[in-house]
C-alpha cells in the first residue's frame, strides 16, 4: 500500500511540478506525470532514510513536489543537450 500511495502522490506532484514549471517538455504531459512519480519515489525514499520526516506527514508531499520539480528540470536540461 505504501508504494501505491507514493505513486498517487507522484501523479499529483507531477501535475504540481507541471504547473510550477510551465513550458514545452520533450515528452509531453504523460512523461511529466511519470517523472513526477519518479521524483516522488526518490524524495520519499531519501526523506525517510535520512529521517527528515515520518510516514504520513505533510512534508512528504512537499518533498514529492520538490523531487518532481528537480527530476523535471534535469529531464529538460538533458533534453536540450541531446
Amino acid at each position: 500500500m505504501d508504494l501505491l500511495g507514493w505513486i498517487i502522490i507522484g501523479l499529483l506532484a507531477g501535475a504540481a511540478a507541471r504547473l510550477v514549471m510551465p513550458g514545452r517538455d520533450p515528452g509531453g504531459c504523460v512523461v511529466t506525470l511519470l517523472l513526477g512519480i519518479a521524483g516522488a519515489l526518490l524524495a520519499g525514499y531519501v526523506g525517510r532514510m535520512t529521517g527528515v520526516y515520518a510516514p504520513g506527514e505533510r512534508a512528504g508531499f512537499i518533498a514529492a513536489v520538490l523531487g518532481s520539480i528537480a527530476v523535471l528540470a534535469l529531464y529538460r536540461w538533458l533534453g536540450r543537450r541531446g
